[in-house]
């Protein structure tokens, strides 16, 4: 099979990372629960070297979020796909919506559950540059609002070590061994070739934000993805599962106002 028909079959798959429930599956679904709670996957579109997706945090969302839904009876929405990935800029392909605009979108997603019926809303953001994702929940839950964000550095750090992960969440910042291991389980058809050669590392990236990922790696790439197997993807993904439950009993009990 050729390059191009590669790619194709992969489009295909990929597919597959959309719910396709009915509005008689939501019905039936929030008929069996106490609390409705919906779970958004949030990514981004940026680069992430030579060998993985500009839409890799997306996907990686998304395959947390369908794990999610496999084992906890929680309303799985379509991701957002473009979210804040200005540090990327210097790259080909990559798009970015501003803050505010995605601060926006969050909310009014989480308005519009809340006049359908469903109650607590679940942000899992794979992208660490989509920081104003936490300031929606943080001031959603002030106004009385049942948000959360997923998963937490804590939660990340438990998968790590669940899955043996070798590198570090400092080293680990983009296109590393989580990535390209969650990748290599929920969506080996996208991976190319290269990951076994492009590890980087760079831990003092105390400027960052003003210079953006230009300043620290010139493949795009800063990691360890020659680490990465498709069992360390699985066990990472059962991990965050397992942590998932945590946050569906604690928006239960905000909404239940125990």
């Amino acid at each position: 099979m050729s390059g191009p028909e590669i790619r194709a079959a992969g489009r295909g798959t990929v597919a597959s990372a959309l719910p396709t429930d009915t509005t008689d599956d939501v019905r039936t679904r929030g008929a069996a629960v106490s609390t409705r709670i919906a779970v958004l996957p949030v990514g981004s579109y940026e680069q992430h070297g030579s060998y993985l997706p500009l839409a890799t945090d997306t996907l990686v969302a998304c395959a947390i979020a369908r794990e999610i839904a496999a084992v906890h009876p929680v309303h799985l929405l379509p991701p957002v796909t473009i979210a804040c990935s200005h540090e990327h800029a210097g790259w080909p392909g990559t798009v970015s919506i501003s803050a505010v605009t995605l601060h926006a979108v969050v909310r009014d997603i989480a308005d519009s559950l809340r006049r359908s019926g469903v109650e607590a809303l679940v942000v899992v953001n794979a992208h660490g540059g989509n920081y104003v994702l936490g300031n929606a929940v943080q001031e959603a839950s002030a106004r009385g609002e049942h948000l959360a964000l997923f998963p937490a550095p804590e939660d990340w750090e438990e998968a790590r070590v669940a899955a043996g992960v070798e590198t570090s969440l400092l080293t680990d910042m983009h296109a590393g061994e989580i990535e390209t291991s969650i990748l290599l389980h929920a969506h080996p058809e996208v991976v190319r070739p290269g990951y076994e050669s492009a590890d980087f590392t760079a831990d003092d990236r105390r400027h960052l934000l003003t210079s953006g990922m230009s300043a620290y790696t010139d493949s795009g790439v800063i990691g360890r993805p020659s680490l990465g197997s498709a069992e360390k993807g699985e066990r990472l993904l059962a991990s965050l599962v397992d942590s998932f439950g945590a946050y569906s009993a604690l928006l239960s009990s905000r909404v239940s106002g125990e």
